[in-house]
C-alpha cells in the first residue's frame, strides 16, 4: 500500500476534528489485490450541515463483495472511484449530532467506512442497540452479515424443517451463522466446507453435523460422503466453481440454492470452469435464486428480534477476526479473500 505522509491528527482536548484519514483505492486491482493498490490519506471533512452527525469510527467491515467494485464494470453496485475514499459497513460513535435522534454519545452504523471519521446524513444511519451485544456485532451478527444468513436461508432458499443443508465456506461470517440457523430450525442434517483443520473443528464446535476441508479432495466426493445415502435439501452457496457443481450433483430432487456469494472467482483472470453440470437442474426440477442482501430488508425487523434472541440464550455464537488500525485495512482485506478469517473480519480502528 502506498502511503503518502498521513498522519494521525492533532488538535486541542475537546475540539472537533477537521480532517479524517482514509484509505483510498490508488489504483483497480487485476486479479488478487496487492497492497499497492490502496492509499493511506488525509482529507478533509465537510462541515456539519443540519440533519447531519459526525461519527468516529470504531470497527469498518471488510467484505468479499468489495472486490468486484474495485472493477471498472457497470454491478448491482457502483464501482469505487479511483483516488477516493472506499467504502463499507461501519460502527461508530456520534461526536456531535445537528439532527433529531441522534444524539452525542450514540452508536450507529452507517456505510462511511474505510475512515476515521464521517460526516453521515442522519437518515443514512441506523442505531447499534449496545445494550444487546458489542458494538462489532452490528456488522456481523446483528447487522448485514445476520440479515443476509437469516433471509438467505429461510426466504430465499424457502428452508423447511427436516431439510438437510449444505453451507459453502461455512466458516465464514455468513456461513457459520446459516448453518447455525438452520439447526436452530430444526434442519435434519447441516454440513459445511472450509479451508483448514481448524476451522472444520469450530463448524462441527458451532453445532455442525459434518463438515470438510475442500483441500482434502475433490468437492464432490467430499460432500457425497458427508451427505450420505439422504443427499442434500438446500445449497447456501458462498463460493461458486467446484463447490456448487457439487452440490448439484447431490440435490435432491426439487432441492433449493440460494446463491448469496462466488468468492472462488472474484480474482479470477480467466473464464471459470463450471459448472459443468448445470443441465441435471432439469431433471431435479431445482429452484436456483441469486439474491442481494439489500433486497431483503423487509425482513429486518423479524431478523432483528429472533436474532437478538437466538444470541441471548446462546443458539448462536458468532466469531471475529479482528485487527488493528485503518492503516492494515487493505492487508485485512487481501487477507480475507485468501480465507485467513474465521468469522467476520473486521478492522478496529
Amino acid at each position: 500500500m502506498s502511503t503518502p505522509s498521513a498522519p494521525a491528527t492533532q488538535r486541542p482536548a475537546g475540539a472537533l476534528p477537521t480532517t479524517t484519514r482514509e484509505i483510498q483505492l490508488a489504483s483497480r486491482p487485476h486479479g488478487r489485490p496487492v497492497p499497492e493498490n490502496f492509499r493511506l490519506a488525509e482529507a478533509p471533512l465537510p462541515a456539519l450541515q443540519d440533519g447531519q452527525v459526525l461519527v468516529r469510527n470504531l470497527y469498518i467491515s471488510v467484505d468479499p463483495y468489495m472486490r468486484g467494485r474495485m472493477n471498472d464494470v457497470k454491478s448491482y453496485s457502483a464501482p469505487f472511484a479511483l483516488d477516493a475514499a472506499l467504502d463499507g459497513g461501519a460502527v461508530g460513535e456520534v461526536i456531535a449530532s445537528r439532527a433529531e435522534g441522534r444524539a452525542v454519545g450514540d452508536a450507529v452504523v452507517h456505510q462511511l467506512g474505510w475512515r476515521e471519521y464521517a460526516v453521515v446524513d442522519a437518515t443514512a444511519t441506523t442505531p447499534a442497540r449496545t445494550d444487546l451485544a458489542p458494538a462489532s456485532a452490528f456488522l456481523g451478527a446483528l447487522g448485514m452479515t445476520g440479515l443476509t444468513a437469516y433471509a438467505g436461508l429461510l426466504k430465499v432458499a424457502e428452508f423447511e424443517p427436516g431439510d438437510a443443508v449444505f453451507v459453502s465456506g461455512a466458516a465464514g461470517a455468513v456461513g457459520s451463522l446459516v448453518g447455525q440457523i438452520a439447526k436452530a430450525r430444526g434442519a435434519s442434517r447441516v454440513i459445511g466446507s472450509a479451508g483448514s483443520p481448524e476451522k472444520v473443528a469450530r463448524l462441527l464446535e458451532l453445532g455442525f453435523d459434518a463438515a470438510f476441508n475442500y483441500h482434502d479432495g475433490p468437492v464432490r466426493e467430499l460432500l457425497q460422503e458427508a451427505a450420505g445415502t439422504n443427499g442434500i435439501d438446500v445449497y447456501f452457496d458462498n463460493v461458486g466453481g467446484d463447490h456448487l457443481e457439487a452440490a448439484l450433483s447431490v440435490l435432491n430432487v426439487g432441492g433449493r440454492v440460494a446463491l448469496c456469494g462466488a468468492i472462488s472467482q472474484y480474482n479470477a483472470t480467466a473464464a471459470p470452469a463450471g459448472p459443468r453440470n448445470l443441465a441435471v437442474a432439469i431433471g431435479k426440477q431445482l429452484t436456483l435464486r441469486g439474491f442481494l442482501v439489500g433486497g431483503q430488508r423487509q425482513h429486518s425487523a423479524e431478523f432483528a428480534q429472533q436474532m437478538a434472541a437466538w444470541l441471548a440464550d446462546g443458539t448462536v455464537r458468532y466469531d471475529e477476526t479482528v485487527v488493528d488500525g485503518l492503516e492494515n485495512a487493505p492487508q485485512a482485506f487481501i487477507d480475507l479473500l485468501d480465507g485467513a478469517n474465521t468469522g467476520k473480519m473486521l478492522v478496529r480502528i
